[in-house]
């Protein structure tokens, strides 16, 4: 019941990354049905092409041993292994193609499935496999349901191929009798195409729905619940709780940079309380009034206090302050309709020489 009501919970659609791991780790959609349709037409391709030349051949080397038996003697032990040493090499001339397409369609089958992809995971040891809860589960489970199905209907689908076959080639059967019995493996094997042929017909679809299926089946184990959708997402993106953490401790760092930095100022113009621009000019590093520190509220009263420290004027001329808090950035200079009234203030200062802050009306 638990098991059953947690795949209830996950109505989400897999992310690319889920479904991206779980190809990694070998986690594939894949047709059982497949590698029996590869060998049934691995069998036909061997029937039609193969095997009433290959068996004229083995049969040609049989007779001629039955026929003339003194061609090889059998008076010692190496007479009778050069015997089957050629008929061991005609067996093999002649099963040695048949498996090669075996293997072929076999591994056709499974490259046009999913490409390869060597995950050693897959092939250690797990005691989960060999449990006998576990595969009573996968036997009376949904899937197991499912390989009965398909099995049931590959007997049906098979048994009634076979059936109408032998039916429609039962006066050939009965003329058999009567033929020469030279004519009886060419009419074995056309009946033997015959059947094979009916029975990939019949196996094409139960592939097709068993392809379908694996990969519906394979989706609908992926899926996701929305917590672990979240949670995805949180490891993706990181954690909005330690990301907005992090961009604090990144802003209290910068700003105790600035308020530090203001202590390089020439001036600072305030507004009392509210705003702060420290600025530095020194006519051989610029052209301008470099913006070293700016501030509002307690960030203006800190450079406000560094400025004090360091001795450093504190001009308070309420309209420029807001202006060019509003205007400026730090580390770059001011814009160009600031340098009439900014450059008045530094020539009061530097007219006056005063080593305490003044205020200017």
């Amino acid at each position: 019941m638990a098991e059953t009501s947690d795949q209830d919970s996950k109505t989400e659609e897999p992310t690319e990354k889920k479904v991206r791991d779980a190809l990694e780790q070998g986690n594939i959609p894949v047709s059982r049905e497949a590698p029996i349709f590869a060998s049934m037409a691995a069998l036909m391709v061997i029937l039609t092409f193969l095997i009433g030349r290959g068996v004229q051949q083995i049969t040609l080397t049989l007779k001629g041993l039955l026929d003339d038996p003194d061609g090889f003697p059998l008076g010692a032990p190496a007479d009778a292994l050069n015997l089957l040493t050629v008929v061991g090499l005609e067996a093999l001339r002649f099963l040695t193609p048949l498996l090669v397409i075996f293997a072929v369609f076999g591994l056709a089958a499974q490259l046009l499935q999913n490409a390869p992809n060597l995950v050693l995971q897959r092939i250690m040891p797990d005691l989960s496999r060999i449990s006998p809860l576990n595969g009573w589960k996968r036997l009376f489970g949904t899937q197991g349901l499912v390989e009965f199905a398909k099995s049931m209907f590959k007997l049906a689908s098979v048994s009634a191929v076979v059936a109408f076959v032998l039916r429609s080639s039962e006066a050939k059967a009965f003329e058999a009798m009567y033929t020469d019995p030279v004519a009886l493996p060419e009419m074995i094997l056309s009946i033997a195409m015959r059947i094979v042929s009916a029975i990939c017909i019949a196996t094409i679809v139960l592939v097709a729905i068993d392809l379908a299926w694996a990969r519906f089946h394979w989706r609908r184990e992926l899926r996701m619940t929305k917590q672990e959708i979240k949670d995805e997402h949180k490891q993706a993106e990181g954690d909005p709780l330690i990301k907005a953490r992090l961009r604090s401790l990144a802003r209290d760092r910068s700003r105790q940079r600035m308020i530090a930095s203001a202590a390089r100022a020439t001036l600072v113009i305030a507004n009392p309380t509210h705003f702060a621009i420290a600025l530095r000019y020194k006519r051989e590093e610029n052209a301008a009034p470099l913006v070293v520190a700016k501030g509002m509220d307690v960030i203006a009263l800190k450079i406000r206090e560094v400025a004090e420290q360091n001795r450093i004027p504190v001009i308070e001329n309420k309209a420029l302050a807001r202006a060019l808090y509003e205007a400026v950035q730090v580390d770059q200079v001011i814009p160009a309709e600031f340098f009439r009234p900014v450059a008045e203030i530094i020539y009061f200062l530097q007219s006056k020489q005063a080593p305490r802050p003044e205020k200017v009306q």
